[in-house]
């Protein structure tokens, strides 16, 4: 009888761990994009699904100012190496201000080039990025 209990009770922990499983949600956003020098970032939408602070980050960094930030126009180093591998100074950052946030927050726009011709959006920290298309960028 012992080990007949014993089998109903591993079972019984099995269909418990698949039900688990199966039922579990899925992850809201998946892991970050991981780029190699090589590989292209995805692309963020037209700027019309981006966040209004955005778009007007891209209208100062298209008119060259002003900026509200010290730390805007400042080198990026790519350190999290999610970027393209480029020369040192290649990449700019500047902040997307962030509603309700009392500091800079967590989004940024990195530029690449001078001028620039490449545009990366992150609402994370530079822990993922998105490739903002240029020329699909006529931001007014």
């Amino acid at each position: 009888m012992p080990r007949r209990t014993a089998w109903i009770l591993l079972a019984l922990a099995l269909f418990a761990a698949w039900n688990w499983w199966r039922t579990a949600p899925a992850p809201a956003d998946g892991p970050p994009p991981v780029a190699t020098p090589d590989a292209r970032t995805p692309r963020a939408p037209a700027p019309a699904s981006l966040p209004v602070e955005a778009v007007d980050t891209l209208q100062r960094i298209r008119a060259g100012g002003p900026f509200p930030y010290r730390q805007d126009g400042g080198v990026f180093h790519n350190r999290e190496r999610l970027l393209p591998q480029r020369p040192s100074g290649y990449y700019r950052e500047y902040t997307v201000d962030t509603p309700g946030e009392r500091d800079r927050g967590a989004r940024r726009i990195v530029t690449g080039g001078h001028p620039p011709a490449e545009f990366f959006y992150t609402t994370d920290h530079y822990r993922s990025f998105r490739r903002i298309d240029a020329d699909a960028e006529a931001v007014p």
